[in-house]
């Protein structure tokens, strides 16, 4: 990524939410540049996924402004908010694809949703988008409940893409998965976002994934967020920060 170009395509500032009384974001401010993946860990409830949802538009924060290619996502709606939301992907923990369908259908939901394409268009584009994610052309007609994690993943991230989006939000995109599965779509993640010049927001906390991927990455400490490459918060002064990219198992995967 060419650092005299950034260009914010996520923009937050001053962020704040709160459950239950706790606060779980503590006015976050974050730039996340085009073209970058940005990886965004954190203990168990630090509210990595309640900031991802909140750029999304699933919640609305109590403070703060989220602008999403130049626009104020917070203060949208109608046709203005739909041709925004067509312009971005998400792929949720472990797909979440909808299980009376085939996958072919889940991956045509935004279509359907979105656009006014006709059924064979329609399953000509979830049959590229199936290719694009490495899945044989015979997963189109299988239910969710008939795939392996990694591939529910990959089917899920094909409906992220149906729509030919420029940003791609990601959550927990390994989880659950083996060794061999979780670095294959590491590669994956990483081809797609340079052949299709994504911009990535994902969450994660997989050491390994954010090796394989990540130009940057936020950490979530404390409802605050510190941002940085690996190299630069591998000294950061934060216990939690140590322990994560220092301890043992942040040696054995950052070695």
């Amino acid at each position: 990524m060419n650092g005299e170009e950034k260009e914010p395509v996520i923009r937050l500032r001053g962020v704040v939410n709160r459950i239950g009384g706790r606060v779980i974001n503590d006015h976050v401010d974050l730039d996340v540049y085009r073209g970058e993946v940005l990886g965004v860990v954190g203990g168990s409830g630090a509210g990595k996924s309640v900031l991802l949802r909140s750029i999304v538009g699933l919640r609305r924060p109590q403070e703060g402004s989220i602008d999403v290619f130049g626009e104020d996502v917070l203060n949208m709606e109608g046709s203005a908010l739909r041709a925004l939301q067509m312009r971005w992907g998400v792929l949720f923990q472990d797909g979440a694809l909808f299980s009376s369908q085939t996958v072919a259908e889940n991956i045509q939901v935004p279509l359907r949703e979105y656009t006014a394409m006709s059924q064979p268009l329609m399953n000509e584009i979830a049959a590229m988008k199936l290719s694009m994610v490495g899945l044989p052309e015979d997963t189109a007609r299988k239910r969710p409940s008939e795939l392996s994690g990694g591939m529910r993943k990959r089917a899920g991230l094909a409906r992220a893409l149906a729509l030919d989006p420029e940003l791609v939000f990601l959550d927990e995109p390994t989880s659950g998965l083996d060794p061999i599965s979780a670095s294959g779509f590491d590669e994956l993640v990483r081809g797609l976002q340079k052949g299709l010049n994504l911009t990535v927001f994902m969450v994660t906390h997989d050491l390994d994934t954010l090796k394989a991927t990540t130009d940057r990455v936020a950490v979530l400490v404390d409802g605050k967020l510190k941002v940085g490459t690996i190299d630069s918060l591998r000294n950061d002064k934060d216990p939690w920060i140590q322990e994560y990219f220092s301890g043992p198992r942040g040696r054995a995967a950052l070695a």
